[in-house]
């Protein structure tokens, strides 16, 4: 059997009720089409769950009966990825998942060989916009208690400055001569993830990023895309580090 549908709301009702409308209610009734009887849970996006059933069903919206309540911890090593602005789709792609992938955080990162580079004002703010939007879609689909936050873009020097404030700091790169297993045991308590962009990281940029406490890595003897990198290295961190999200 599988897991109740989830659906994502700004605040958890406080009684033993509660009422599931706006665009969320409408797409549980009317594109679900759930039914009276049927679970399903709710979640603010920051780690609590409400367990309902589905009293009676509106045009859209759902009332609901509270069945149980759970506080979920977030995963541990916590883990953010820096990801490069990818040009068109793919970047949407890139965030899509590693946020099905379990990642904690998303930084978008405005690397020298970027072909968008999300410049301040409208433009950059409705592409942010997109990722945001698309995440949060992909931690419904992936049934996530948490939803990663994305934030304003960072420059490399933004990004570097932010090494220190990490347990590990590992840089994925073709031409790297270690893998990332041996910067992974024992677990650190986080990990910030760097994923460059089809253009690859550049020698600056490495450079920069080592000095600032940075390891470079790669995964195995294949080049990955920028969009599906960052997917791949957070199932690697995930079975070297014992890392998973267990459901209340």
């Amino acid at each position: 059997m599988g897991t109740a549908p989830l659906f994502l709301v700004d605040e958890l009702p406080e009684g033993t009720s509660a009422v599931l409308d706006g665009p969320e209610g409408r797409h549980a009734a009317t594109v679900r089409r759930l039914r009276a009887g049927e679970e399903i849970t709710l979640a603010d996006g920051r780690g609590n769950l409400a367990h309902t059933v589905v009293d009676t069903v509106g045009h859209d919206r759902l009332d609901l009966r509270v069945v149980s309540r759970a506080v979920l911890d977030p995963p541990a090593p916590r883990v953010v990825l820096a990801q490069a602005l990818v040009k068109g789709d793919r970047g949407e792609l890139a965030v899509e998942l590693a946020t099905e992938a379990g990642v904690d955080e998303i930084l978008p990162w405005r690397a020298s060989r970027c072909v968008v580079k999300w410049e301040d004002g409208p433009r950059g703010d409705k592409a942010l916009a997109r990722w945001r939007a698309t995440v949060r879609s992909a931690a419904k689909q992936a049934r996530r208690p948490w939803v990663p936050p994305v934030a304003a873009p960072v420059s490399t020097r933004g990004l570097a400055a932010l090494c220190g404030s990490h347990e590990r700091v590992l840089v994925l790169h073709e031409s790297a001569t270690e893998g990332i297993a041996p910067f992974l045991q024992p677990a650190p308590a986080d990990v910030l993830l760097v994923v460059g962009p089809e253009g690859g990281v550049s020698d600056e940029e490495i450079a920069t990023l080592t000095a600032a406490g940075a390891h470079a890595v790669r995964l195995g003897p294949e080049v990955l895309r920028a969009s599906t990198a960052a997917a791949v290295a957070l199932g690697a961190i995930g079975a070297l580090t014992g890392r998973w999200s267990p459901r209340g």
